[in-house]
């Protein structure tokens, strides 16, 4: 029986795009797609996403040639979160078949749409599991998570979009090395997309860096204690501040995807 490992390719670079629901994924990977395409090079959408059966793109390799969502939850009598992570799960099993699909695409500079189940980068090792395999056989690839910047019009769900962010991270390159003995660790972008709709989510306490570099964090929670059902919660917040601020990991690219403009 095949493996994995039987299958023969040149070294493939490209990008691991996650996010949560809405964040702007498939967007982004779509003007990619362009961008690249445009300035010739060779480009190829892989979607890995089960659950998105509208497609902006023309996907190379597509999940659902594999499996399908709804034939998940129909047979198996599973909601819409349990569906994906079977999916994952069954092409963790098949990984056979993902790299038999991406052969055919060798030499294309690969952008990898990943689902919009949080879980998945934060607390389950699917996914995480299929990168490493990945790697251990060659594919030299980037995490590129996206985040929607309307987050940051809320304090409360910044630091919420930032604990999130540093938990993948942190998980997402967690390496099993007993199993993956070539595998390196993963190269991590986090990207605020959407800025050019930022202001229409509501006015912003502090100015756009505050929230790419991620600054002193003590400000929102002042901002927070502002609110008078909230101030209870201060010492919570700042706690939750300085977990962040003592890792010092997270910080974000802004980006919008409507400004196409080539140098």
């Amino acid at each position: 029986m095949e493996t994995a490992r039987n299958v023969i390719h040149d070294r493939t670079f490209g990008q691991v795009v996650i996010g949560p629901p809405g964040s702007g994924k498939s967007t982004y990977c779509k003007a990619m797609r362009e961008l690249c395409t445009a300035i010739g090079r060779r480009v190829a959408v892989v979607n890995l996403d089960p659950a998105n059966d509208l497609l902006p793109y023309e996907a190379a390799v597509n999940i659902s040639d594999l499996i399908e969502l709804r034939d998940v939850m129909d047979s198996l009598k599973l909601g819409p979160n349990g569906g994906l992570v079977y999916c994952m799960e069954h092409l963790e099993t098949n990984l056979a078949w993902l790299c038999g699909q991406l052969a055919k695409v060798r030499g294309c500079y690969l952008f990898i749409d990943c689902p919009g189940q949080v879980e998945l980068y934060t607390h389950h090792s699917s996914v995480r599991n299929i990168v490493s395999q990945l790697q251990a056989l060659g594919y030299r690839l980037s995490a590129t998570h996206l985040v929607d910047s309307h987050y940051c019009s809320d304090p409360g769900k910044f630091i919420s979009v930032l604990l999130t962010s540093l938990s993948t991270m942190m998980h997402i390159h967690w390496v099993n090395w007993q199993s993956v003995h070539n595998a390196v660790e993963l190269p991590h972008i986090n990207v605020l997309s959407k800025v050019d709709l930022v202001e229409k989510y509501g006015k912003l306490h502090f100015g756009l860096d505050f929230y790419t570099e991620v600054m002193d964090l003590s400000f929102l929670a002042d901002v927070l204690s502002e609110d008078p059902f909230l101030k209870k919660y201060k010492k919570l917040n700042e706690a939750l501040a300085g977990v962040i601020e003592d890792y010092s990991l997270v910080s974000f690219l802004p980006l919008n995807v409507q400004g196409r403009k080539l140098p």
